[in-house]
């Protein structure tokens, strides 16, 4: 605890909290459509094949503004960027807070809220740069516990939802984002002397990124690890309220219950990634989050159903930290962009989740066939894991 402390002590803290209170409301946005899929879709009277779209909606809007907010963060610099980020957050809780009246209003609310899923692209690389090296696996692991927003926005808005309808979670969500954003313009250091890119150099600077074996293979890794996160934290509401018959109270809880551990492990991961590498703690959370996935493919009782979700997402939020490490030390010179690509690729993994889930379930009349789908996934990104950490270039590349 003492070298955390001290390590956290060695870049500017002001700008680390800025970017953990911006991602974590972000969060709370992008998934306010999945808190709130169950009221929404009686109140519109949506069918099930229309709350998976609404609720999957947001995860594949946020993944192109993800690519978008990485150009822009690299273009005209990340507070800058950031601040459009929650202006047009502000947007779409203004939007969502009117009233919706049929599906095609509930299609552009989940196109809106696709911004909070480009925070990503901009909170990551401020509290890179805001530390040393040696400890940026920790403090981009400290942001990213913003993924928190998921455990807040599950909890509390059933729970406004009940006692207020769900249009005023919208409101109160209008408000917070404007009080984020005055807090983040007032504490972040301004960064317009920063050197930007120009279109070209961006451009150069994709081909050369997306050229690059490592870049893919940690995009691939990272749809397994965050697109789990995500996917299941859009979709665990419903889960527990279809498939175990939890009210929406009950199953908001359960689905906050998961996402806290996940939340609070990942800057673990990074820590870890930091102290061992990346590559081999990825070695041992693929394979068992693969195992995790078939257990869940079974659909067991509610107690183990609960159990193996939270292993799940504990194992996904130690490997969302450590392929954040090995994108802060291998990438480090384009790391918005590199974490803007990452990061699309990720919540493109989040969408496909609940649309596979949704779909293999409706064909096939078996709703663990998704998990069974997400379980190959993870195997095969083991598979990869274990075929990097046998290359020894790349295991040079990301020494300490």
């Amino acid at each position: 605890m003492i070298n955390v402390l001290a390590a956290i002590e060695t870049g500017h803290m002001q700008t680390l909290v800025a970017a953990w209170l911006h991602l974590t409301l972000s969060f709370m946005v992008w998934l306010l459509i999945g808190a709130l899929a169950v009221p929404i879709g009686e109140a519109v009277g949506l069918s099930d094949g229309q709350r998976v779209i609404a609720v999957a909606l947001p995860l594949l809007s946020g993944a192109f503004l993800r690519i978008i907010a990485g150009w822009a963060s690299d273009r005209f610099g990340a507070k800058r960027t950031a601040m459009v980020i929650l202006l047009c957050e502000w947007l779409a809780t203004v939007y969502g807070s009117i009233g919706l009246r049929s599906f095609a209003d509930v299609l552009v609310l989940g196109v809106l809220l696709g911004s909070g899923g480009a925070s990503f692209a901009v909170t990551l690389p401020l509290a890179s740069v805001a530390y040393p090296t040696v400890h940026r696996g920790l403090a981009m692991g400290l942001v990213a516990t913003g993924n928190a927003g998921a455990v807040l926005v599950a909890f509390i808005g059933p729970w406004v939802s009940a006692r207020w309808g769900w249009p005023a979670m919208f409101t109160l969500m209008t408000g917070a984002v404007l009080a984020t954003l005055v807090f983040f313009t007032m504490v972040v250091p301004s960064d317009r002397q920063t050197q930007r890119a120009s279109m070209n150099q961006w451009g150069t600077g994709v081909a050369t990124l997306l050229g690059d074996p490592m870049m893919a293979r940690l995009a691939f890794i990272y749809a397994v690890t965050f697109g789990g996160f995500v996917g299941l934290c859009s979709v665990l509401p419903m889960f527990f309220h279809d498939l175990y018959a939890f009210d929406l109270v009950a199953a908001g809880g359960m689905t906050a219950l998961s996402a806290l551990v996940g939340s609070l492990i990942r800057p673990v991961g990074g820590y870890w990634a930091d102290r061992w590498g990346g590559i081999r703690v990825l070695e041992v959370v693929c394979p068992a989050l693969a195992a995790t996935a078939l257990g869940l493919a079974s659909l067991p009782p509610v107690g183990w159903a609960l159990f193996l979700l939270i292993v799940g997402i504990t194992l996904m939020g130690v490997g969302n930290g450590a392929v954040f490490q090995l994108v802060g030390v291998a990438m480090s010179k384009q790391i918005g962009l590199a974490s803007g690509l990452i990061g699309a690729v990720g919540a493109l993994g989040g969408f496909l989740f609940p649309v596979s889930l949704g779909i293999l379930g409706t064909v096939s009349g078996w709703y663990g066939s998704g998990f069974l789908l997400f379980g190959s996934a993870a195997a095969a990104a083991g598979i990869m894991v274990f075929h990097m950490a046998r290359r020894e270039y790349v295991l040079h590349r990301i020494s300490h």
